[in-house]
């Protein structure tokens, strides 16, 4: 009898919550428009504003300061553009500062031309360059328009933190304005975007255990927004068109509340399973290097490389052994090519890494079941030679 397949691909999408599915069946029920002003629009109405709050309480934000939109995707072109208001006056944003290490959906830069596009290195660590960061900022031609730099919070291939809130301070002090894609971290580590001292936070739903189809967009204050990506009829107060999509919204909400509770123990039955992951790896085989183990990461994530092994040959040959995992980020899995994080480490990237995430259905016998698979994968490598 086949054994079942073990999931560690949390990072690419979080299978979706059982709480998460009823919601979105009973807002198909739902015949209203959530615009409609009669008792059936404002059903909808209601279950939006419920998910807003939900949304908005997941990053300590105001719900007035949640907009919705299809995907992280969207909102990170929405936010990612020189043209701004401040109430109703226009605000220029010039240039756009990326890190070396974010996803392509912010690495491209949303509404901003390339030759108004500038990165910021990172250390060997993988963490942002703060000097580097500085000295750009440094170097910024005020008079022209506004800085807006790009750091994630947690990578989404290594896991690892980054130092936010300090590049906040240096933001700010140079008049600039931070975003902050959150997809990664939300509901795995706390989030303050006060604390934080964000302009901007990007959600996604799926990776929490809401729909596929679903983002966000959180401001820190209502006053200072992004000229809207999509325009239609004044939906999400004028900042993104489009009747809203109901269901998925309703599912991203009751997702973002269960996320909410109970991170720190959570985290710390993970991070046991996480460490018991690696103890076995590095005991499997000794040269595989876990990069990021020196500095802070999500407690799920553990991304690694084995010497002689592709990532993508490494990738085939885990699911065909029963185990789901990704070559670098999902979005970029199976089209080759080497990881950007890799190589912004000052890494070897040719050949690759490989990303096993762990989430809240993780167990011990996954995880030894993963080691013992990954021994298999390891040993065959050093018997044949060649890549797995």
């Amino acid at each position: 009898m086949a054994k079942e397949r073990i999931y560690l691909d949390w990072n690419a999408t979080a299978p979706l919550l059982d709480e998460a599915r009823t919601a979105m069946l009973d807002a198909l029920v739902l015949s209203g428009n959530p615009s409609s002003v009669h008792q059936e629009g404002r059903a909808a109405r209601a279950m939006i504003e419920t998910a807003r709050r939900q949304v908005a309480d997941l990053v300590g934000a105001a719900p007035a300061n949640v907009i919705f939109a299809s995907s992280a995707t969207e909102a990170a072109n929405h936010v990612l553009t020189p043209h701004l208001r401040m109430g109703r006056a226009p605000l220029a944003a010039s240039r756009l500062y990326v890190s070396a290490i974010e996803h392509p959906a912010v690495r491209l830069g949303g509404r901003f031309d390339a030759e108004a596009m500038s990165e910021i290195t990172v250390l060997p660590s993988g963490i942002v360059d703060l000097a580097a960061l500085e000295a750009s900022l440094n170097a910024h031609p005020r008079e022209a328009g506004l800085p807006m730099v790009a750091i994630m919070l947690a990578n989404n291939e290594t896991g690892i933190v980054q130092p936010v809130a300090e590049a906040a301070r240096l933001v700010h002090a140079h008049g600039g304005l931070l975003v902050v894609d959150a997809v990664q971290a939300a509901g795995r580590m706390p989030i303050d975007i006060t604390a934080l001292d964000a302009d901007f936070i990007i959600l996604s739903a799926h990776k929490l255990g809401g729909p596929k189809g679903a983002g966000a967009l959180v401001a820190r204050g209502e006053t200072l927004m992004p000229v809207p990506l999509i325009r239609g009829g004044g939906q999400e107060k004028g900042h993104r068109g489009g009747t809203e999509n109901l269901a998925a919204i309703a599912g991203f909400g009751v997702a973002a509340a269960l996320a909410a509770k109970d991170i720190e123990p959570r985290n710390a039955a993970i991070r046991a399973l996480r460490d018991r992951l690696e103890n076995g790896m590095r005991k499997a085989s000794p040269d595989v290097v876990i990069h990021g183990s020196g500095v802070e990461r999500l407690a799920n994530t553990c991304f690694f490389t084995l010497p002689g092994l592709k990532a993508e040959t490494g990738q085939i040959a885990f699911d065909l052994e029963g185990l789901a995992l990704s070559a670098g980020a999902a979005c970029s899995s199976g089209k080759g090519g080497e990881s950007h994080v890799l190589n912004a480490m000052g890494l070897d990237a040719k050949t690759g890494g490989l990303r096993l995430s762990l989430g809240p259905a993780t167990d011990a016998a996954m995880i030894d079941r993963a080691v013992e698979i990954f021994g298999k994968i390891g040993a065959r490598r050093g018997l044949s030679g060649k890549a797995a």
